[in-house]
């Protein structure tokens, strides 16, 4: 039996000097009385992990020594909560005697709070500022993604070197993110950018990338020789991130193997309305198939060709929402001297020559789409082509199909399927065209002329966030109506160069409640003053363009002429010599067909059509149709692979969005010309 010490207390009492012990190191553990607990270690330069309330709390409790560190932190997870105005009233309160740590931590957080505000100019001042030689790894980390934040993803050579200097800071899944992001920004450089290009020389990794890209621009033509080109570059810089792992585009390269286009279904509406569209569709489809579709040649000037008034205004709108239309008139042949789009560093594709393809023609009018689909499948087809109407293409992501697809529309927002393109004439189309053209033009103030109501909206829209994407700031628009009413206003002041900015938000949509529609409320976005507009998109008919380009010449100087530029729908065959003599410096764009790039293919289509412009863009359309099917992986694959085509020079969006370039033509001294 063990012994028992004891003890006598102040009260007298005794106890064994075992339990004392254990007592004892109990009060150690839970700190004396009085004592306060002991403050969590803080660290500014790690991982900010925790809670805002948590860091808060801390800096509360903290003495004064740690409070700075504790108000830091908070500060960065009020920023990783989005909670902004709390985050800068911290930042402002923060105390002036800060270490050299701190202060550099401060001017960090002050970048990441101007990148969340949007400030991104101010952001890009204050990082220029730090010293991130003083940074710890998950501070450069930081440092790198404000950088690239600021720069708005626009492809730049800042831009480029943050992806490269944080490669090797990061692991995993963020690791090949940024790989990917890496290649993606170094697509966006233009042949102008890549010729401006200055580097250190002691950026090898930057360099290696900048040969990947040109490989890849040098080759994207041509699949086989993309993987030679690849591959050979991976021998000569081993040690480049991207030789280790290549960015996931290229692994697709690497892996590429070319669509089936032995038995193609031809998906369109035989009937009911829009069969005289799908008609012209299916024919230029397989004329193209036939190899009737000659190669795209040097345009020459050409005679005109008869031409009926009324069939030259025709339009044609596949759906009131759709992204099919021909509502542009026929294209005045008489004067054009040359209308080919610029010529790409590569030679691009023309149409295929005449193949043993198989085509069967279905018809969406006579079943619901997903029994087609299956049908096709059933029947052996390799690739389907179309559908045509918007109401069809928008079921098309809800279907199971693991065919590929080219649809002849496009949803309004299109989602990003492995097995699925969209290619459309649109004037949405002709309007984002028409945004890249005018911003290559030096152009920074625009104003929309379009028609009141949907149509109008749509244009506005779609020319609208092109413009943002392009780095553009407000957009202004002004509905314009028909040619008589533009008749009475003449004399009424005409045409003035002010107009309301496009809004980036959706408009308010009036609400019905118990049967009583409450209409929207009117936009509260005053109309702005045109002072400094110096472009102007029309999208107008013939009729009012010749209204309206006069009005604007008398309201406006000489000095504070803007440059004037017109969709499609206002060029048309049979336009005399003073119509064009009035139109004396405005530009337009129309189809490399319509604007003479072809004159030998378009006789023979104005001929199919008895001059129904309408139908020949359907027409172009169809055999253009015929030229992505048989390059349907290119385009899905490929980034910036190009198609030469007679409705315009042809890309794919990282959706597989076909976009269109158009070439652009101008009014000059009676005569049409392409514009310099």
């Amino acid at each position: 039996m063990l012994s028992s010490t004891f003890v006598r207390t102040k009260a007298g009492r005794s106890m064994p000097v075992r339990l004392t012990a254990v007592i004892a190191a109990a009060l150690f553990l839970a700190g004396c009385p009085g004592q306060a607990p002991q403050t969590p270690s803080v660290n500014i330069q790690d991982e900010a992990s925790a809670s805002s309330d948590y860091y808060l709390k801390q800096l509360q409790q903290s003495s004064d020594d740690n409070k700075a560190d504790w108000q830091l932190l908070a500060i960065r997870a009020l920023l990783r909560e989005g909670k902004l105005p709390q985050a800068g009233e911290q930042l402002k309160q923060l105390p002036k005697n800060l270490s050299s740590v701190q202060q550099v931590e401060r001017q960090l957080l002050t970048a990441e709070l101007q990148v969340a505000n949007k400030s991104y100019v101010s952001a890009r001042s204050t990082l220029g500022h730090l010293d991130n030689g003083s940074l710890s790894a998950n501070q450069l980390v930081r440092f790198y993604q404000a950088q690239i934040a600021a720069n708005q993803g626009k492809a730049s050579l800042p831009l480029i070197r943050a992806y490269v200097a944080q490669e090797p800071l990061l692991t995993g899944k963020a690791h090949q993110t940024n790989l990917d992001q890496t290649w993606l920004a170094l697509l966006q450089l233009t042949p102008q950018d890549m010729n401006s290009l200055v580097i250190d020389a002691n950026e090898n990794v930057l360099q290696g990338w900048l040969d990947l890209l040109r490989v890849y621009q040098d080759n994207k033509q041509d699949p086989d020789l993309l993987k030679a080109g690849i591959k050979d570059w991976q021998n000569r810089y081993p040690q480049n991130p991207a030789a280790k792992t290549l960015p996931a585009q290229l692994n697709q390269v690497l892996n590429f193997t070319q669509a089936s286009t032995s038995k193609i279904a031809l998906l369109l509406p035989m009937n009911g309305q829009a069969k005289v569209f799908a008609d012209a569709i299916q024919q230029g489809f397989e004329a193209a198939k036939n190899g009737m579709a000659a190669p795209v040649q040097a345009p020459q000037q050409q005679s005109e060709p008869a031409n009926n008034p009324d069939q030259a205004s025709a339009s044609a709108d596949v759906n009131a929402n759709g992204a099919v239309s021909t509502s542009a008139p026929s294209a005045d042949t008489a004067s054009v001297t040359a209308a080919q789009p610029s010529t790409p560093s590569q030679a691009p594709i023309t149409p295929p020559q005449a193949t043993n393809a198989q085509i069967k023609v279905y018809d969406t009018t006579s079943q619901p789409l997903a029994a087609i689909l299956t049908q096709a499948q059933q029947d052996g087809a390799t690739l389907v082509v179309g559908p045509l109407l918007k109401e069809n293409v928008d079921q098309l992501s809800g279907t199971t199909t693991t065919l590929n697809v080219l649809a002849l529309n496009q949803p309004g927002t299109p989602k990003d399927n492995p097995n699925i393109c969209y290619f459309a004439l649109s004037p949405e189309d002709e309007a984002r065209d028409a945004a890249r053209h005018m911003w290559e033009q030096q152009k920074r103030q625009p104003l929309l002329l379009i028609p009141r109501g949907s149509f109008g909206d749509r244009i506005a829209k779609a020319f609208n966030q092109e413009w943002q994407k392009l780095g553009g700031q407000t957009v202004l628009q002004q509905g314009i109506g028909s040619a008589g009413e533009l008749r009475q206003s003449v004399n009424s002041g005409g045409i003035r160069m002010t107009g309301t900015p496009i809004s980036a938000a959706p408009a308010p949509q009036a609400v019905t409640i118990a049967g009583l529609t409450i209409p929207a409320p009117p936009s509260d976005v005053p109309a702005e003053s045109g002072d400094n507009v110096d472009a102007v998109y029309i999208v107008a008919t013939q009729s009012q363009l010749t209204l309206i380009k006069p009005m604007i010449d008398m309201a406006t100087t000489s000095r504070s002429k803007p440059a004037m530029y017109a969709s499609s729908r206002s060029y048309q065959a049979g336009a005399g010599p003073d119509f064009r003599l009035e139109m004396e410096g405005l530009q337009f764009s129309d189809i490399p067909l319509l604007a003479g790039a072809n004159p030998q293919l378009l006789q023979q289509a104005s001929s199919r059509f008895r001059n129904d412009y309408s139908l020949v863009r359907l027409y172009a359309m169809g055999m253009d149709a015929w030229t992505l099917a048989n390059h349907f992986a290119e385009m899905r694959q490929l980034p910036g692979f190009q198609v030469s085509g007679s409705t315009g020079m042809l890309t794919a969006s990282p959706s597989c969005v076909i976009n269109r370039k158009l070439p652009w033509l101008q009014y000059r001294q009676g005569m049409v010309v392409p514009v310099s």
